[in-house]
């Protein structure tokens, strides 16, 4: 049974998530990977997909991460 998301509840959830992984860089995305079988760069890429040619991959991740990737991973990635 498909399920209908409504877009503005969607896009609200989508934005706490990211909020929330903004909020929380301790957590490695291996561990998400892990956890949960996904992490930002595939929710960058989702974004960057749903938004068609508007958005590349790396202003998607720029805007999950809240910064250029580089620098997120130069200062969390363990």
């Amino acid at each position: 049974m498909e399920q209908e998301l409504d877009d503005r509840a969607a896009a609200g959830a989508f934005r706490r998530l990211v909020a929330h992984l903004q909020a929380h860089p301790e957590v490695q995305n291996i561990e998400l990977m892990n956890l949960a079988g996904f992490c930002r760069n595939c929710l960058a890429k989702w974004y960057a997909a749903e938004s068609g040619a508007a958005l590349d991959d790396a202003r998607a991740r720029e805007l999950v991460y809240g910064m250029p990737y580089a620098e997120w991973k130069a200062r969390y990635q363990k």
